[in-house]
């Protein structure tokens, strides 16, 4: 006897829908998952199930059909198996040469990466918890290395006379 088809469905509550949602999980990701071609950043919810967002660059999958088979498996690859997943907000991002793959393949792969994901957030690793890094700062407009030239121009005070009016002489 089967399941209801309802309690596999890929509802919305099962997506991430905006972009705060997105950034979340791209600020802070504990769990992790790779392989050559692609990328699952997560991070615990509270909603009691897990949610998917899909990042198919067009850099790295330049043909529209093979962005949409990579989706269409992912989606299908995490229906099946939601009700096995820790609660997580999980981001799929794709690499170069995920285009290339086939269905079968693309169907191994996710279902190796959502157990590895679920392995990694039921048992956290000393070293997981400890390479929480911080929120990314906004990267900087301009081209490379034309940083601030008038840095290195100023003068900088010694130590001594910072903050007392007086200023050293040579004489």
């Amino acid at each position: 006897m089967q399941c209801p088809r309802s309690d596999f469905a890929f509802a919305k509550p099962l997506r991430l829908l905006n972009a705060a949602q997105y950034r979340a999980v791209f600020d802070s990701a504990p769990v992790r998952a790779a392989q050559p071609q692609f990328l699952i950043l997560a991070r615990p919810n509270e909603l009691g199930h897990p949610r998917l967002g899909l990042v198919i660059a067009k850099k790295h999958v330049r043909n529209a059909t093979d962005r949409n088979r990579i989706k269409r498996i992912a989606r299908e690859t995490f229906r099946l198996q939601q009700h096995q997943l820790y609660p997580l907000d999980a981001v799929v991002l794709a690499r170069a040469g995920a285009g290339d793959l086939d269905k079968d393949a693309l169907a191994k792969i996710f279902n190796k990466l959502w157990r590895r994901l679920d392995q990694r957030a039921r048992n956290p690793q000393p070293e997981q918890q400890a390479q929480q890094r911080p929120p990314r700062a906004p990267r900087g407009k301009g081209r490379k290395g034309s940083g601030n030239k008038n840095t290195a121009e100023q003068p900088t005070q010694s130590p001594h006379s910072a903050g007392t009016g007086h200023q050293e002489s040579g004489s």
